[in-house]
């Protein structure tokens, strides 16, 4: 159970980190392409911050302490803190990766959920699938071609 708690703890990292990051390209993208991704960038953040907020319910639920500071969550999650502002595709992309990284997280989560038939947590974990899913199709089109 005790790695459960910890996958967990990665999934909220995964997640506001990619939450951050998505938070940061809606603030700071530009160019011709600027109301589109704005808006993109926008919906994401989000719809990612909804999630933050459920996760960390589901790590108590779990009889665990939530992580909570930005050291924490650096610790915990693989996707790397953006420090520069790169152009619109480019951030798309990078989400497009980190969005990756998240799957894979909430993936690894629900088959061990699974394992411990916590079927609440499955479904929770299968609706963040579900809509990791659509932010990949999302991003994949946005990227593609280039």
């Amino acid at each position: 159970m005790e790695t459960l708690r910890e996958l967990m703890k990665k999934v909220l990292a995964d997640t506001f980190a990619m939450y951050l990051k998505a938070h940061n390209y809606h603030w700071n993208v530009e160019g011709a392409n600027f109301p589109q991704y704005h808006e993109f960038f926008g919906n994401l953040y989000e719809e990612l911050y909804q999630a933050v907020d459920v996760a960390a319910e589901q790590i108590r639920a779990l009889d665990s302490y939530a992580p909570g500071s930005f050291s924490r969550f650096a610790e915990l999650t693989d996707i790397e803190d953006e420090l520069n502002v790169p152009i619109g595709i480019e951030m798309a992309k990078r989400l497009q990766e980190d969005n990756e990284i998240v799957l894979t997280t909430l993936n690894m989560a629900f088959k061990l959920a699974e394992q411990f038939d916590k079927q609440g947590l499955m479904d929770f974990l299968a609706g963040r699938i579900d809509a990791h899913n659509k932010h990949g199709w999302m991003l994949r089109s946005i990227t593609k071609n280039t």
